[in-house]
């Protein structure tokens, strides 16, 4: 039987190399020298700190300048809020997600079903499998997924016959 599964991952690499030429372009920019500007990755995201406010806002720009050219969704992105830091600093802490929460998973399951295909959901961990008799249903199933907006970058992997 034909099946495919949902996932939301994120290209790792891509997130590295992004990380990279932001750290070479805060220490580089003049509009950066003197203000400490910094990001660095930590285990839940990214950590942004910098002497005013107004310089941790335009760090996340850059970091989210570099993500977007080498085409990573920031959808995967969390922004928190601004807190002060030592010595009158600024921080902020962005979280990254990734994979589908079971949430967003009974959501996928919901669209499936309402759209009157003849195919069917199963959720495994942070994955939906979605199975089916014909390749088209599955096509169908995915280009449906694809229309609606439920707040999470998805891939479609995994298609087997």
């Amino acid at each position: 039987m034909p099946s495919f599964d949902v996932v939301s991952k994120l290209p790792w690499d891509e997130v590295a190399n992004a990380l990279n030429q932001a750290k070479r372009e805060l220490g580089q920019r003049f509009d950066f020298k003197g203000t400490n500007a910094s990001v660095e990755q930590t285990d839940e995201g990214f950590a942004f700190e910098a002497s005013t406010e107004d310089r941790v806002k335009a760090a996340y720009e850059v970091l989210q300048d570099k993500l977007a050219r080498r085409k990573v969704s920031l959808k995967h992105f969390e922004r928190g809020t601004i807190s002060p830091g030592p010595r009158g600093s600024a921080k902020m802490v962005v979280k990254v997600t990734e994979g589908i929460s079971s949430e967003k998973a009974k959501e996928i399951i919901k669209l499936i079903k309402n759209s009157k295909l003849k195919v069917q959901g199963a959720i495994h961990e942070d994955t939906v499998r979605i199975t089916g008799k014909k390749r088209d249903d599955l096509q169908a199933a995915i280009a449906e997924l694809k229309r609606a907006d439920l707040g999470v970058e998805l891939q479609f992997v995994n298609f087997r016959e």
